[in-house]
C-alpha cells in the first residue's frame, strides 16, 4: 500500500509535463488502436459469417438437393424398369431413360460437393455401389430384354429387386439425413455467427461512442476547459481587473501559456503603476505649468501697461527735447538725443511684437472656417503703401478654404508678405507669389520672392526669436516675425521652413490642413 502511494506521485508528474500535443498524439494512438482492434473483431465475424454462409448456399444445400434429386432420379427407374416388367409396354421405359439421365447429372454435380466431407463421401460411395448392383442385377437385364422376356425376368427377380432397391433406398434416406443434418448445423451455426456479428457491432458502436464520449471529456478538461478560464481571467484584467491572478491548469504548455500571460499581467501592473505615477507627476508638472502661464499672462499685462507708461514718457520728453533744443545744441548732443529717440521706439515696438508673440494661440482663438483670399487681400490692403513704395508686384494662386483663427492667419501673411518686401534685392523690385497646392487633407502653401535670400546655415535659425541676420541699420526689425510665423502655423497643426532648393531668392513652404481636418490647437482643446 505504501509502494502505491508513493508510485503514483511520480506517474503524475511524469504525465504532468506533457503537452497538449502530446496528449493529442497518445489519444489519437490509443484511439486507432482501440478502432483497429475492433475491426479486426469486427472483420473476422463478417469473414465468420460470410464463410458459413457460403458453406451453406454453395455446399451443404446443393449437396442435399443433388442427393434428393439423385433419389427422384432412381425412383423414376425403378418406376420404369417395374411397369416395363409387369406390362412390357415399352412407353415405360422413359421414364427409366430419363431417370437415368438426371441420375447422372445429379451425380457429377454432387460428387464435387462432398468432395471434403469423409462421411458424405462414403454415404455416396454407398448409394452408388448399391445403385450399380441393383442396375446391373435388374434394371440393365430388363431393360434390353423384349417384352415377354422382361416380363419372365422381373417375375423370377421381383423379391432380389425389391430388397435391393429397398436397401439403395435406405442408403439415401441415411444420406440426405446425414446431409439434412450437416445443413441444419450449418444453419444454427450461421444463427450464431449472424448474432455474433451483431453483438460484435453493437460493442465496436458503443465502444467507439465511449471513445468519442471521452475524447470530448478529455479535450473538455485537457484542453477547452483552461483556455476557457484563462480567456475569463484575462477578460477580466482586460475589463480593469490587474489583481486577477491567472493560474493555468492542463497540459505543461497551457500552463507555460498562463504563466506567460501571468508574467505579462505582472508587467502591465507594474508599467501602469509608473504610468500612474508619471500622470500624477505630469499632473503636477501640469499644474505649474498652468501657474507659469498665468505668471507670464500677468507679465504680458504688465508689461503692455505699466511697461508702456514709462516708456511713453521717456519717448515723448526725448522728441520735445528733439523738437525743442534740436540745432541748439551741438551736433554730439543733438545724436544723443536722436538715439534716445531711436531706442526708446524700438524698445516700444519690441514690447509690442512680445505682446503679440505671446497672444498667439492664447488670446485668439477663434477656429473656424477662414477663407484665405480675403486675409491675403486685408492684408494687401494694410501694406499697400510698403508695395507701392518698393514697387512689389504680388501674384497668388487661388487660395483654399481652411481652418483656423482668421487674425492669426492674418498675421502669419502679413509677416511673410512683409519680410519679402523688406529684404528684397536692391537692384530690382520685388516680385513675390504664394502658391497653393492640395495634398490630400493638407494645402502646401508656398510665398516665392526674388530677394537677397538666406544662406544655406541660416535657414533653420530665423525661426528662432530674436534672431537676425541683419543689423538694425541695414533692415528694421526686431527678430520676432518668422518666429511668429512658425507658431502660428504649428499651432494650426502645420509645418513651415525654407525650401533650400529654390537660389533665385527665397521660399517659405508651409502646410495648414484642408478645411474639415481639426487643427491642432483645437485638437489640444478638445482633448
Amino acid at each position: 500500500m505504501q509502494s502505491a502511494i508513493q508510485t503514483e506521485p511520480s506517474a503524475t508528474a511524469a504525465f504532468s509535463g506533457w503537452t497538449t500535443r502530446r496528449w493529442l498524439r497518445a489519444g489519437v494512438a490509443g484511439t486507432l488502436l482501440v478502432l483497429a482492434v475492433l475491426g479486426s473483431l469486427g472483420g473476422w465475424a463478417m469473414w465468420r459469417t460470410s464463410e458459413i454462409t457460403t458453406q451453406l448456399v454453395d455446399w451443404r444445400s446443393p449437396a442435399l438437393i443433388d442427393a434428393m434429386r439423385v433419389e427422384q432420379a432412381l425412383v423414376n427407374q425403378e418406376t420404369g424398369i417395374r411397369g416395363y416388367g409387369l406390362s412390357g409396354r415399352s412407353d415405360f421405359l422413359q421414364p427409366y431413360a430419363e431417370g437415368v439421365a438426371a441420375e447422372k447429372a445429379a451425380l457429377r454435380r454432387l460428387r464435387p460437393l462432398v468432395e471434403g466431407d469423409t462421411r458424405a463421401r462414403a454415404d455416396l460411395a454407398t448409394v452408388e455401389r448399391l445403385a450399380g448392383t441393383w442396375q446391373r442385377r435388374i434394371a440393365e437385364p430388363v431393360s434390353a430384354a423384349d417384352a415377354q422376356e422382361a416380363i419372365a425376368l422381373s417375375t423370377r427377380r421381383a423379391t432380389e429387386g425389391k430388397s435391393a432397391f429397398d436397401a439403395l433406398r435406405g442408403a439415401m434416406t441415411r444420406q440426405q439425413g446425414h446431409l439434412q443434418s450437416e445443413r441444419e448445423r450449418a444453419v444454427q451455426d450461421l444463427r450464431r455467427a449472424v448474432t455474433l456479428r451483431n453483438w460484435m457491432f453493437a460493442v465496436i458502436a458503443g465502444v467507439i461512442a465511449l471513445v468519442a464520449v471521452l475524447v470530448f471529456e478529455g479535450l473538455r478538461r485537457g484542453v477547452t476547459g483552461p483556455l476557457a478560464r484563462l480567456g475569463t481571467a484575462a477578460r477580466e484584467v482586460a475589463g480593469g481587473r490587474f489583481d486577477r491572478s491567472l493560474v493555468g491548469t492542463g497540459p505543461a504548455d497551457l500552463r507555460q501559456l498562463a504563466s506567460d500571460v501571468e508574467s505579462m499581467r505582472r508587467r502591465l501592473v507594474e508599467e501602469l503603476q509608473f504610468s500612474e505615477g508619471a500622470r500624477r507627476l505630469l499632473d503636477e508638472q501640469t499644474e505649474d505649468l498652468k501657474r507659469s502661464n498665468t505668471e507670464l499672462e500677468q507679465f504680458a499685462y504688465v508689461a503692455s501697461h505699466d511697461l508702456q507708461e514709462p516708456l511713453r514718457k521717456v519717448s515723448s520728453f526725448t522728441q520735445l527735447l528733439q523738437r525743442r533744443y534740436g540745432g541748439q545744441l551741438d551736433d554730439k548732443a543733438d545724436q544723443y538725443i536722436a538715439f534716445a529717440v531711436d531706442g526708446a521706439n524700438r524698445m516700444q515696438l519690441l514690447i509690442n511684437d512680445l505682446l503679440a508673440f505671446s497672444r498667439v494661440g492664447r488670446v485668439h482663438n477663434d477656429h473656424q472656417t477662414v477663407d484665405l483670399e480675403g486675409v491675403l487681400d486685408r492684408t494687401l490692403d494694410a501694406l499697400s503703401v510698403s508695395v507701392e513704395e518698393s514697387g512689389a508686384e504680388i501674384t497668388h494662386d487661388p487660395l483654399p478654404t481652411v481652418v483656423g483663427d482668421s487674425t492669426q492667419l492674418g498675421m502669419l501673411w502679413q509677416n511673410l508678405l512683409s519680410n519679402a518686401i523688406k529684404f528684397r534685392s536692391p537692384d530690382r523690385p520685388p516680385r513675390i507669389h504664394v502658391g497653393a497646392v492640395s495634398d490630400g487633407g493638407v494645402w502646401e502653401f508656398t510665398v516665392t520672392d526674388n530677394g537677397i535670400g538666406i544662406a544655406p546655415e541660416f535657414q533653420e535659425k530665423v525661426f528662432v526669436l530674436f534672431q537676425r541676420l541683419h543689423t538694425k541699420d541695414a533692415y528694421p526689425g526686431t527678430g520676432i516675425g518668422l518666429a511668429m510665423c512658425k507658431k502660428v502655423v504649428e499651432f494650426h497643426g502645420g509645418t513651415i521652413g525654407i525650401d533650400p532648393d529654390y537660389k533665385l531668392g527665397t521660399r517659405v513652404v508651409l502646410t495648414l490642413p484642408a478645411a474639415g481636418s481639426a487643427p491642432a490647437g483645437e485638437r489640444e482643446a478638445r482633448a
